[in-house]
């Protein structure tokens, strides 16, 4: 007998895409805001993928400064700024506040992550302050939750991450980028908005300039429409 095994919906499959995209967008943002630490994480990736063809598992490993860049930009565009609600099952009583048993709670990810009795310059993009920190994306510290933590932690965590770092690379690699128009970094939009992700609320635009002579050559020979 045949056993028939029915087909995930589509949902299953490409739910919460977004929230990868929107925040390489906000590593990219952060970066053009803060071209020294834009410099420095180019030289990184440059100097380890340097000559060669394809990107390994090995050489994404080795960016450890990208991992820091993209730690910085979880904590400051946190994906999902209200973590999904919790349920308590029984009464309770947590810090002095008493909890009713079926009571929802709903943790703000965003609000934590700038706290400034946890984060030493909350506002800042500071890669730098995950350089000696055993902080990760599994939710073991509670003052750094971008992926939520314990049993609803997001299934998706270590493909995201993996894209990320990926896709980062070959635009970090292959590519300078500035402003369009001559805009300045002091004036660039950052503004946000709230639609069950955190998102920009105007689309990303910036120019990139081939870095390579190999690029420049493909993209010179190919047809203009």
């Amino acid at each position: 007998m045949a056993l028939e095994i029915p087909l995930l919906p589509p949902d299953m499959l490409v739910a919460a895409t977004e929230s990868t995209s929107h925040t390489m967008c906000w590593v990219m943002s952060e970066l053009i805001c803060n071209p020294e630490i834009m410099q420095k994480v180019q030289s990184e990736v440059r100097g380890i993928l340097n000559g060669k063809t394809s990107i390994k598992e090995s050489d994404i490993n080795e960016l450890k400064y990208l991992h820091n860049v993209i730690m910085e930009a979880l904590r400051l565009h946190t994906p999902l700024p209200l973590l999904l609600p919790r349920t308590s099952e029984v009464s309770m009583e947590l810090m002095g506040y008493k909890i009713p048993p079926k009571a929802r709670v709903v943790v703000n990810a965003w609000a934590i992550a700038r706290d400034p009795k946890i984060w030493q310059d909350p506002e800042k993009f500071l890669p730098e302050r995950f350089d000696s920190c055993s902080m990760d994306f599994k939710g073991s510290s509670y003052r750094y939750l971008p992926f939520g933590a314990g049993r609803r932690i997001c299934p998706g965590t270590t493909f995201a991450l993996a894209g990320m770092k990926h896709f980062l690379a070959r635009l970090l690699f292959h590519f300078d980028w500035k402003i369009p128009h001559g805009g300045s970094r002091e004036e660039f939009d950052m503004e946000e908005v709230f639609d069950g992700t955190m998102k920009r609320k105007h689309d990303l635009c910036l120019i990139a300039i081939p870095y390579d002579d190999d690029l420049k050559a493909s993209l010179a020979a190919a047809p203009q429409y």
